[in-house]
């Protein structure tokens, strides 16, 4: 009798970044006509599983913090980098947020019915794949994954090697708390296993990746830019200014330059530069600059700056372009209103600028001429931020010009399409 042969068993491949893209694009499609009420139990499910899951996670954060020290990772990334319980529970308190925001998808924008009886629409669709790329940010794991399934998108994340275990486990976390709740779990993907290379060929996977959103340095996010064949919404770095007006009142002057320097420097809507008009800043700067350097802030000032507050360390022309995400600061005195829009001209990355003043006609002046993604009146520069708007989390703040400025929130991760609805209608 012949010898019956047994094949042996197969043995499972890892699957490859395309095959990755490809289960992206077959949950998109699946995500984009799931109902609202499962989509808000699948962010309930994940803000639950983030919670039950705090030790894991925020053992995996230990070991990418520790990692980031015995590397010299600036003081401003570590923070970026840090998870604890209050910053795991206001991740999870976000998911929530976003349960209780409306549904985007279906909106419609506008329409009409046309003189030949054609009833027009435009309506919010998802974009379909979401990439994101983004560093040493844990948070913007939880941040994005939460938009991108309420907006009905999937997504796929690249978020560095510096959170590494970080993101894999809380990929890990909101993958089971896909499959507890019924959604496609290839909805939220990682692609960190692929490195650099993976991020590369992420940029260039036009067809099955609809948009890419790059989160972190000027340098990422320009090398993003020039690279991906994907269409990119930028997310700029944030060199951030506050003009004290000549009419500016003492009190919020201090608190606010404070509170938009020193309550979270590392993040990008802190203030970086701070510009005074001469006619206030005799009367402003000591009082300013004292309670920044009682927090530990160092003033780089311009040689009026120093004139007044001989603690400054004297300014360089590098220091007016700096993003430092740390307890430092740019001070420079100018003549008057003109001189600080001229500043901003030159140094901005269009991100957040805020003046102080009691002055309509300034202000005023200052909102319509000041080209940046958020701009503010008698306000600190922190509350550029999806949450503080009302998003309950954001995407990230997009300088750009193109479909979203500003924090983006779950419409700013939708496209729309035009439904017509017709009876028999024919062109003539």
């Amino acid at each position: 009798m012949a010898e019956t042969l047994i094949p042996a068993p197969a043995v499972a491949t890892a699957p490859t970044l395309t095959d990755k893209l490809e289960s992206a694009r077959a949950a998109a499609r699946l995500l984009a006509i799931t109902s609202t009420k499962q989509k808000n139990s699948a962010l309930r499910a994940i803000a639950e599983s983030v919670m039950r899951n705090a030790p894991r996670i925020l053992l995996a954060n230990e070991l990418d913090l520790d990692r980031g020290r015995d590397l010299g990772m600036p003081q401003g990334l570590l923070d970026r980098l840090r998870l604890d319980e209050p910053r795991l529970e206001a991740l999870a308190a976000a998911v929530l947020q976003i349960i209780a925001l409306p549904d985007p998808v279906g909106d419609v924008v506008r329409g009409s019915t046309l003189e030949n009886g054609l009833l027009l629409s435009q309506v919010r669709v998802p974009f379909g794949v979401v990439g994101a790329i983004y560093e040493a940010r844990p948070n913007v794991t939880i941040d994005i994954v939460a938009l991108t399934v309420k907006s009905g998108n999937a997504v796929v994340l690249r978020g560095g090697s510096a959170a590494e275990n970080t993101n894999r486990v809380l990929v890990e976390v909101v993958r089971s708390a896909l499959v507890e709740s019924g959604m496609p779990v290839d909805a939220v993907q990682t692609i960190d296993e692929f490195g650099r290379e993976g991020a590369r060929q992420l940029m260039r996977a036009r067809g099955l990746v609809d948009v890419l959103i790059p989160r972190g340095s000027a340098e990422l996010i320009n090398s993003v830019v020039a690279e991906s064949t994907v269409p990119v919404i930028e997310t700029g770095a944030g060199v951030v200014h506050l003009f004290l007006d000549a009419s500016a009142d003492l009190a919020q002057s201090v608190e606010i330059v404070h509170n938009s320097k020193v309550q979270r420097p590392s993040v990008c809507n802190a203030l970086e530069t701070l510009l005074v008009h001469q006619d206030a800043a005799n009367r402003l700067l000591p009082a300013v600059l004292a309670k920044l350097h009682e927090s530990g802030v160092t003033i780089h000032g311009d040689d009026r700056t120093v004139h007044i507050f001989p603690d400054a360390v004297p300014a360089t022309e590098v220091d007016w372009g700096t993003e430092y995400m740390s307890l430092d600061l740019a001070v420079r005195v100018v003549d008057d209103l003109d001189r600080a829009l001229e500043h901003i001209r030159r140094f901005s990355t269009h991100h957040t600028e805020s003046i102080l003043t009691n002055d309509l006609g300034s202000a005023e002046r200052f909102l319509a001429e000041v080209d940046s993604a958020v701009v503010m009146v008698n306000a600190s520069t922190r509350f550029t931020d999806g949450g503080e708007f009302g998003f309950g989390a954001e995407v990230g703040i997009s300088t750009q010009k193109l479909h979203a400025r500003g924090p983006m929130g779950l419409a700013e991760l939708t496209s729309t399409k035009w439904v017509v609805r017709g009876a028999g209608q024919v062109r003539r």
